[in-house]
């Protein structure tokens, strides 16, 4: 428990800040649409990174000079996209406030969304591979950390994706849809401003 209990508080600690990966989650649990694989896909993308750092892959991004590059500038590309449909949503009004039923992104589309938020932000790998692969290196059972980290990792994400339906009362109005999809693109644009100006 004293390796466990660590890892668990700190993976929960770096995926509460919202970002891109969690305002999709939120958007798809308030929609009801297809919340079991997309929670499920986000909670096994963290267990495989954290295993990774965990493990000692954490050196990957200084073994190979082009991938950092690659992830930050893929990443800020997809984003600035993606927060532009956010945008246009916003704009335009009444096109994502089916709650239930019918919907309007395909399983396969909500799959390559969740997997392009996480697998093209550099700061994923920031989190999980770096920053917890280093700590779990203090504990004296690296194995109880990494399981914590990613039981961490499938709590936040079901209960994001599920618990959002406890807000599906506002968000049957059109104009809650409105702000939600403008806050999205405008947290998809920061992540990626700040992508490409980071240093």
């Amino acid at each position: 428990m004293t390796s466990f209990v660590p890892g668990f508080l700190l993976s929960l600690s770096l995926i509460l800040a919202i970002g891109a990966q969690n305002a999709f989650v939120l958007r798809q649990g308030l929609r009801r649409a297809h919340v079991l694989p997309v929670v499920m896909t986000c909670a096994l993308s963290d267990a495989i990174l954290i295993v990774a750092g965990v493990t000692g892959f954490g050196a990957l991004a200084e073994a190979v000079p082009w991938f950092e590059p690659l992830m930050r500038y893929g990443g800020a590309a997809f984003l600035l996209w993606y927060g532009w449909i956010n945008a246009r949503s916003a704009w335009r009004g009444g096109q994502a406030l089916a709650m239930g039923g019918d919907e309007a992104q395909s399983l396969r589309s909500a799959i390559a969304t969740v997997l392009a938020l996480t697998w093209l932000n550099p700061h994923v790998y920031l989190d999980t591979v770096v920053l917890v692969g280093s700590i779990s290196a203090q504990y004296p059972d690296r194995l109880a950390f990494g399981v914590g980290a990613v039981l961490a990792s499938f709590v936040f994400f079901f209960s994001l994706g599920y618990g959002a339906r406890a807000l599906a009362p506002l968000f049957a109005r059109p104009r809650a849809w409105q702000v939600l999809d403008g806050i999205i693109a405008l947290t998809m644009w920061a992540i990626a401003f700040k992508l490409l100006y980071w240093m």
